[in-house]
């Protein structure tokens, strides 16, 4: 492949748009997307993800973005460490899965559910789109490893470790600083998060490796019987935060035989000022404006504090700008990694729903910005089909066949 250097690619990225070459060849892949967040079944009201103009996947836009599969997520939000905390969680986990299943119910024509490769390949050459589930966050599961065997059966084909804030499995590359965490407590996973790495091998579950700490990440690559993935992280090498994958954790995946699929979120790409997300953070909890779980909606806020959050959002602009990430700076962290771990182990996420998008990539219907501006800096097709899901399959299908042994 040829590479070219990051100014000439972040012209490209400038002027990229889908051309009527690019779009061709995108139409021929199979594109899978291994991270989109969706509503809790009562947020989404009757909504059914058809056409929801509020979200940035919806059945309507994968179409037009020729995106043909997604993992759709099972989050939890980090909560207390009791039995109340863990209930809480497996609630919230299967109301996100009540969003994705009506969706599936209503719209069997247009998009299924796929519990394998072979199952989402025959979904594909119907010409309908794939739904995987991955689930976020293994909280609910510390005090009972053998409810797993519950989500799989539901679909979920990968699952996360831990979120935002340690959990009962390991530590997470993100403490709650509000509750005073500090980097690590356990040192990596503890005995129930190593049960449940085993537990998902024995499924035939991919264990994920976004937001865990690095030692969390390395010791889960070493002690796993079966290759993992990081379903949505970006390269620390560019952008030095600890959300993002230092080269020890890359080469940790790729040792695994995994795959890195890198994410389209903006401040993981492009490190912003450090006083503007405390201010933001500061400012939402003042107004009540929650975070944490996809993208906050100020219209649901009252008109004083909807007055008072835009006024002083744009203080905090004008004091400490926001970076605004490309599809040419998304790319150069995929060509980061592709040189340090090579081609075979890296691929494409979007972490929409949950805080992803950039500029050229903000939604479903843009996903052939990102097949263009591969094709601008000389990827081949073979090359691009990896990135694009070929990867991502065949993590899984080794998954499934390793749990069959």
């Amino acid at each position: 492949m040829m590479l070219m250097t990051t100014l000439t690619a972040a012209l490209i990225g400038i002027a990229a748009a889908s051309t009527p070459a690019s779009r061709t060849l995108h139409d021929s892949l199979f594109t899978v997307d291994t991270h989109v967040d969706v509503l809790r079944i009562e947020e989404a009201e009757d909504k059914d993800y058809l056409t929801l103009p509020e979200v940035q996947v919806d059945i309507t836009r994968m179409e037009e973005g020729g995106l043909d599969a997604v993992f759709f997520i099972l989050f939890s939000t980090q909560g207390p460490l009791t039995p109340e905390g863990h209930a809480a969680a497996q609630q919230e986990a299967l109301a996100r899965y009540a969003t994705i299943r009506r969706m599936l119910d209503r719209h069997p024509d247009r998009i299924e559910l796929a519990r394998s490769v072979a199952e989402a390949q025959r979904i594909n050459a119907s010409g309908k789109l794939v739904a995987f589930l991955g689930m976020e966050n293994g909280y609910p599961l510390a005090r009972d490893p053998e409810n797993l065997k519950q989500y799989y059966d539901l679909g979920v084909r990968y699952l996360g470790i831990t979120h935002m804030g340690h959990n009962g499995l390991g530590d997470s590359a993100n403490p709650d600083r509000k509750k005073r965490e500090p980097d690590t407590v356990h040192d990596g996973l503890t005995e129930e998060g190593r049960t449940i790495v085993a537990e998902a091998n024995r499924l035939g579950i991919m264990v994920d490796v976004s937001h865990a700490h690095r030692g969390t990440t390395i010791e889960i690559a070493r002690i796993s019987s079966a290759p993992v993935i990081a379903s949505h992280s970006a390269v620390r090498g560019l952008a030095d935060i600890s959300r993002n994958m230092d080269d020890d954790q890359l080469m940790a995946v790729k040792e695994s035989g995994g795959v890195v699929q890198i994410v389209a979120f903006n401040n993981y790409l492009l490190i912003p000022p450090p006083e503007r997300m405390p201010a933001i953070i500061k400012l939402a909890t003042e107004v009540g404006l929650g975070l944490g779980q996809g993208r906050p909606d100020p219209d649901t806020l009252s008109p004083e504090m909807r007055k008072k959050y835009f006024t002083e959002l744009a203080v905090i602009d004008k004091k400490w700008p926001k970076v605004t990430a490309t599809v040419a700076d998304f790319v150069d962290h995929i060509e980061y990694a592709i040189k340090l771990i090579g081609i075979d182990h890296v691929g494409i996420s979007s972490d929409f729903g949950g805080g992803g998008g950039i500029e050229g990539w903000h939604d479903a219907s843009q996903t052939p910005n990102v097949t263009q501006e591969l094709v601008a800096r000389g990827y081949s097709t073979e090359d691009i089909r990896k990135l694009w899901g070929e990867n991502l399959l065949r993590v899984l299908a080794d998954v499934e066949r390793l749990s069959q042994q």
